[in-house]
């Protein structure tokens, strides 16, 4: 979930312009023997704790992350700047920050300033990797050594989506060495695209969710109150969320309680459905979840049935079985078929299906229900995934200095 956003904490942060007579002061150590990977994204650092985060915070261990954000317009005496600050170690977050008079050339700024930044790192070999195919127009004639793509959601089908992102993803997957898919759905769609396309579906910190199965702990103030049972929800409240569905489920059962944690983006938070047992909590940290639903007696996945989540693989349904929550889902593709034809997940499509299939869930046993639940888990962390990942980089490098791409030893600690 959400963490310190880089907007709110720019004080601190240090900057690298085109000016000749400002000296650069970016984070990283220049000279350093260590590969680079940059990383293009449309999230950013420090909205909602995710895929990005997951990966590059292991990818980190060998490599010097540079993760570049979409800018932000400031009218500023020294704008036309990147903002560089250390996100987490070896990560480094660099926001362009461009006056609004210079948007008619924005591309061309970023482009120039990256590259600037990037001059300050002589012989390291750089991987690019892409979370959005619109910065194909900042970095196409960037040098690099090799360019993935990491298409963790379609996002050509989101609200408000470019049109261009289709060509850009098309010019993205000619430009791609590597790509991979963030679900089984999206693999399928693009496999006739790439030739080195891998499927890497939503893996899971299970330690980190395991918390939420210890006992004792107080329950958070602001959920303290909100009577039981409740079912939770926690992630982004966009468009991929079935207001009306979540609307009808709680008129049927106005004695169950309905949580729902995560910032609220591209809708009208007055389109929201309010009622006495739907209780909206806003953002919490990553760190915060497990103290959240540890608490919980259901997870509630109340997605709609549109374009934005035709290939979604949410990563909050492992998430919520480490928890040792059972979950009740409408039929997303890939949760029905990674999840649910297994019987980890219960899935329906209406609301008086919804209400079945939790009360059948309040009254089952959950003892068989987690030991398969912990079976299915240990083969899905993200330290497996990023290391199989960074054994298909490796071998695309084919680096002449292999030391400066080994992996971690097998006994190195996880992050």
């Amino acid at each position: 979930m959400s963490g310190t956003r880089v907007s709110e904490g720019r004080a601190a942060a240090v900057t690298f312009s085109r000016d000749p007579d400002r000296p650069h002061t970016g984070t990283g150590a220049v000279g350093s023997p260590r590969p680079l990977l940059v990383c293009f994204s449309h999230l950013r650092w420090g909205f909602v704790w995710q895929r990005p985060q997951h990966l590059l915070v292991r990818a980190a261990q060998s490599f010097d992350v540079i993760f570049i954000e979409e800018p932000v317009f400031e009218a500023e005496d020294n704008a036309d700047r990147l903002e560089i600050q250390e996100a987490a170690p070896g990560v480094v977050v660099a926001v362009p920050v461009l006056s609004p008079a210079q948007a008619y050339r924005a591309d061309r700024l970023q482009a120039d300033l990256i590259r600037d930044y990037l001059r300050g790192r002589p012989g390291a070999r750089q991987v690019f990797w892409y979370y959005t195919p619109a910065a194909v127009s900042i970095s196409a004639d960037l040098p690099r050594d090799l360019t993935i793509y990491d298409n963790m959601d379609e996002l050509s089908a989101f609200q408000g989506a470019s049109p261009e992102l289709i060509a850009q993803e098309a010019d993205l997957l000619d430009q791609a060495d590597l790509v991979f898919t963030g679900g089984r759905s999206l693999y399928e769609a693009k496999r006739d695209r790439h030739d080195a396309l891998h499927c890497f579906p939503s893996s899971v910190d299970a330690a980190h969710f395991y918390r939420a199965r210890e006992t004792g702990s107080p329950d958070p103030e602001d959920q303290a109150a909100i009577p039981h049972p409740r079912l939770g929800f926690f992630g982004v409240i966009d468009e991929r969320l079935d207001r009306e569905l979540l609307a009808a489920v709680a008129d049927q059962r106005p004695d169950w309680h309905f949580v729902m944690i995560g910032p609220v983006v591209k809708i009208d938070p007055a389109s929201l459905p309010q009622r006495a047992n739907i209780h909206w909590l806003g953002p919490k940290s990553y760190a915060a979840l497990p103290d959240y639903l540890r608490h919980w007696d259901l997870g509630f996945m109340p997605f709609a049935q549109n374009e934005a989540t035709r290939f979604i693989s949410p990563t909050k349904t492992p998430e919520f079985l480490a928890a040792g929550l059972q979950v009740v889902s409408t039929p997303i593709v890939d949760v029905v078929r990674d999840y649910g034809e297994a019987g980890l997940v219960a899935v329906s499509d209406t609301p008086s299906g919804i209400v079945l299939s939790a009360e059948a869930l309040f009254a089952g046993q959950k003892e068989s229900w987690r030991e398969r639940v912990d079976r299915r888990l240990a083969s899905s962390s993200w330290d497996g995934t990023w290391q199989a990942m960074h054994d298909l980089i490796r071998a695309r490098l084919q680096s002449p200095a292999p030391e400066a791409l080994d992996l971690l030893p097998q006994d190195a600690p996880p992050v």
